[in-house]
């Protein structure tokens, strides 16, 4: 049976995330628990994978980093078969295209999915995030940062694309976004705030909201509610 997964807006490893990070601890599976510092390649990977281990401690997590930054890193055989007995993957956040670029269709993200498909605990924060559904959301010009275009990610979660930090600066994605994928759910996540598939159902956790948007209606939901108009995790497996 796959294990919990939890879709986090961003501000990952700091206070006001300790409600979904305590299920993830302890949903974690016995094999190692990996931070994946995919999306920070460009950005300090080693400031992201030592926030992370700091920040587990707390909850009795020791991670390691699964060390996953560049294509020939997703498709070697060594990485996979350290994935392949991970019980716990962390993506963190960082470059909303360059996971997707990475890990797509490759040996470790095949390995990640098949240890979720048998009960480990997987997580994405920000980039991360929006790498496990169908489509992440890259800049489409410059300089507006905020019209985005869709591009290809994971698919774990079917006709969806994450708003990351939606409270702040994410829901100025909206028009751009359904535009761009007038048939998808838009999921917009606040800061230090997830929507969590744990017990076969999706549950909104932080201190912030999980917005839902789909043709043309949108709905809020608070810590604890349940989450309805978003699809199961696919049990897919890459290529």
């Amino acid at each position: 049976m796959p294990g919990v997964l939890a879709l986090v807006g961003g501000d990952e490893f700091n206070p006001g995330n300790e409600e979904q990070d305590r299920i993830l601890a302890n949903a974690a599976g016995s094999g190692p628990a990996y931070v994946v510092p995919t999306a920070a390649a460009r950005q300090g990977p080693e400031r992201a994978v030592a926030h992370a281990q700091a920040w587990f401690r707390q909850f009795g997590l020791g991670l390691v980093e699964l060390p996953v930054l560049k294509r020939a890193d997703a498709n070697s055989k060594d990485v996979a078969a350290l994935a392949r007995g991970g019980g716990f993957f962390y993506l963190v956040g960082g470059d909303p295209g360059l996971v997707a670029q990475v890990l797509h269709s490759s040996r470790v993200w095949n390995a990640i999915t098949e240890a979720w498909h048998e009960g480990a605990a997987l997580a994405g924060s920000s980039a991360g995030a929006m790498a496990l559904c169908s489509h992440t959301l890259i800049r489409a010009s410059w300089p507006n940062r905020f019209n985005r275009r869709p591009t290809e990610a994971l698919g774990l979660v079917a006709d969806t694309a994450v708003l990351p930090h939606f409270e702040t600066f994410g829901h100025r994605w909206v028009d751009s976004a359904q535009h761009a994928l007038p048939g998808a759910t838009l999921l917009g996540i606040d800061e230090r705030s997830a929507v969590v598939w744990h017990n076969s159902k999706w549950q909104a956790m932080g201190p912030g909201a999980v917005t839902v948007i789909k043709k043309g209606k949108t709905k809020r939901f608070a810590s604890g509610q349940e989450v309805a108009g978003l699809r199961a995790p696919a049990r897919i497996l890459s290529a």
